[in-house]
Parts: structure tokens; sequence; C-alpha cells
């Protein structure tokens, strides 16, 4: 694992872009260019794990209209976003607010809204998993009606666009695209957030703490706001948005399966500046909650360059998928926890 450091470097000039910029609508093209996105992406999230992915099939001014409606619901009153707060939902669905979300055991300076698939609440018993709690309805607020069924079809969309990249990666690890499909036989397990990092005050420049993501793949729509960092070896790298691409990073999942040769990148974000609001939807896809993810069988010359997945004794990673990532929401919404998990098993 890479080590911290407090070392900023500047956005790197003439135009050019933190992180390799790849066009998804290559794999829909010929041989040449399919095996040329396939090269690109292979580079990309093995040496970096983070890109800019354009091509994708959403309009910028549908994704104007998915932040605008994050703007529309952090401008409501605090008591109808309290209506949806996260503390009511064992699912971890809903609103939180300005420090709610712990990141290392730091506070984090957001408000976010929270959503997942839209199911029942499974029966349980007494032998049922912790993780099950995760399954359940989402909360919606009664003040923006039509959040429910724009951010249930946006989270849709982005599913296919990371199901079709991960078949894409399975390609340049030269397994066959399906590899993995067994672990989302019955739709991948999805996650969402609307998000809102008011200015910087005297406290903390806090807005997420440095973490890798804990699933396959995370897509972020990004503000024209920059504030995302990504560590690499040579320091703190800022990501400035790119209008209409989305920004891509590997998740801790596709490190374990792949064993070590993918990478799943810390990053943070830092605070704007005073006065000065930054909004931004982060979409999350991982295995299914049942699934237990398997350890690829990488060709010889792929295999010699894996690293092993990073080792960190503070965040274990675990094969299986639900308790994976019940231990990511147990220690980032201790509110959530007390609430509704107090029998759970220590992570």
């Amino acid at each position: 694992m890479l080590q911290s450091t407090t070392q900023q470097q500047p956005f790197p000039a003439s135009g050019k872009t933190a992180l390799p910029v790849l066009d998804l609508s290559l794999l829909d093209g010929c041989a040449a260019e399919q095996q040329q996105f396939i090269q690109q992406l292979r580079v990309a999230a093995r040496d970096v794990g983070f890109f800019y992915l354009t091509g994708h099939g959403q309009t910028e001014a549908r994704q104007q209209q998915i932040l605008a409606l994050a703007k529309t619901f952090f401008a409501l009153p605090l008591a109808d976003k309290l209506q949806v707060q996260m503390v009511k939902s064992p699912h971890f669905r809903g609103y939180s607010g300005l420090q709610a979300e712990l990141t290392r055991g730091a506070p984090d300076i957001r408000e976010q809204f929270d959503i997942m698939a839209e199911q029942p609440r499974p029966l349980t018993t007494a032998q049922s998993p912790d993780w099950q709690g995760l399954i359940g309805p989402n909360q919606w607020p009664q003040a923006v009606p039509e959040l429910r069924s724009e951010l249930l079809s946006w989270q849709h969309s982005l599913s296919d666009i990371t199901v079709k990249l991960m078949r894409a990666l399975m390609r340049a690890l030269q397994q066959p695209a399906e590899a993995l499909d067994s672990t989302i036989s019955q739709g991948p397990y999805t996650h969402m957030k609307l998000i809102r990092y008011p200015g910087q005050t005297q406290g903390s420049k806090q807005g997420v703490g440095a973490h890798k993501d804990p699933g396959y793949l995370t897509l972020v729509l990004q503000d024209e706001h920059s504030g995302l960092e990504v560590e690499t070896e040579q320091g703190w790298v800022s990501v400035a948005p790119l209008p209409g691409a989305f920004v891509v990073n590997i998740g801790e999942l596709l490190e374990l399966a792949s064993n070590g040769y993918l990478k799943a990148t810390m990053h943070r974000v830092v605070s704007p500046a005073a006065g000065t609001e930054r909004f931004s939807c982060a979409f999350f896809m991982a295995a299914q909650l049942d699934a237990t993810v398997p350890l690829l069988a990488l060709p010889s010359h792929l295999a010699a360059e894996a690293k092993g997945p990073a080792s960190d004794p503070n965040n274990p990673l675990f094969y299986q998928v639900g308790q994976n990532v019940l231990k990511g929401r147990l220690r980032s919404h201790p509110d959530v926890a007390a609430a509704h998990y107090t029998q759970a098993k220590a992570i």
C-alpha cells in the first residue's frame, strides 16, 4: 500500500488531465478499436486504478439534471431531510448530515442522500447472516416526489455501464468476459449517493478522508468544482472535472479477484473553498451480497506481475461480499450501527 503523504501536486498544465481518458464507445467498434480500449483499460486499471470515462452513452444534459436534483434535495429545510434520516433505516438508506459519516474514524464534512436497489426486507432468523440487514427499501422524501423515479432510473443506467466495464476488464486480464458474471447473476449490489460538500471553515478540510472503495467499480459524476484527489507515487493528484466524463476507480473486490494485479487506489475529497458548494453523485457496484469473490487464474505472464492485494490490519478484506460491505457500513455510520446492529459480530 502506498503511504499517505501531504505533498500536493498541481493539476497538469496545457490542458492535460491527471488521469487517463478512456472512450467506452470503442468497445462497440471494430475489433481493432475494441482491442485499443482493452489495452488502455488494462494499463489504467493496473498502473493508476483511476481514469476518466467518456463515450458512455449518458448525455451531459442528463448528468446536469441529476446534479440539479441533488441541489434541490439539499436545499430542502432540515426538517424535510430529517424525515428520511439514515439512522431510521437498518438498510443504511437515506439522509446523513455533516460529520455523520466517518472515514478512518474521522468525520467527513458533507451531506449525503444514499439509495441502493429498491427491495423488500427479507424474512430473517437468528441464523441469518448480519449482512442481510443491508437488503430492504429506500427512504424517499415527500418534498421531492420525482427523486424516486429519476434516481432509480439513473442507478440502473450506471449499473449497466459498470457491468460492461467489468466484462472488459476480464478480457484485459485474458479471462472470459463473463468470468465474474456468476457473482452478479441476481443483479449486482448497487449503492448510490448524492453528495453536497460545503465550503471550508476554520475546522477540518476533510470532505472525505483517504480510503479505498470496497466494491468492483465506482463511477463519480462531479460538478464544475475540483476536490477529488488520488494518491500516486508522486503524491496526491487533483482530479479536475472533465465535462461529460465520469471518473472511474477500481474497488477492493477487483483487487482481490486479480490477486492485486488490478489496483484499488487511495483517494480523498478536500472541501471546496469558503463560500463555495460542491455537488457530486457517486455510484458503487459490487457483487451480490451472497456471493464469494473468486480468485481468477491469470495467465503466467500476468500472474507474475500481480502483487497480491494490499494488506492493512486496520481494514481486513473478506472474499464474502456481504461481510465486506457490512464491515464498511458499520464503521462509516456508527449511529445506524448503534440503532440496528447491536448484536452484529465485531469486524
